[in-house]
């Protein structure tokens, strides 16, 4: 699991439970996405509309149970955005 992938869940995490709801997920990157990816800390290709972002978090959620743990959501970003 990379550093990023880490600090990406952590700035995506509005509400500090160690988990990912896919209204988290779509209102992060909403509202932080341009920022994050002006420190670099997102690559600017991935901002996107609350579908793409939906797209994401469905990727991401490999047990099914509606939320992303940091193990689900790292090694989805890792893998996509080449991190790892």
């Amino acid at each position: 699991m990379s550093d990023k992938a880490r600090k990406l869940f952590e700035a995506l995490d509005l509400d500090a439970d160690g988990t990912l709801t896919r209204e988290e997920v779509i209102t992060a990157l909403y509202t932080k996405g341009p920022t994050l990816a002006a420190s670099g800390d997102l690559p600017s290709w991935a901002l996107g509309d609350a579908d793409a972002s939906s797209a994401l978090f469905d990727a991401a959620d490999q047990n099914g149970d509606a939320v992303l743990s940091l193990e689900e959501f790292t090694a989805v970003v890792d893998r996509r955005f080449g991190w790892g």
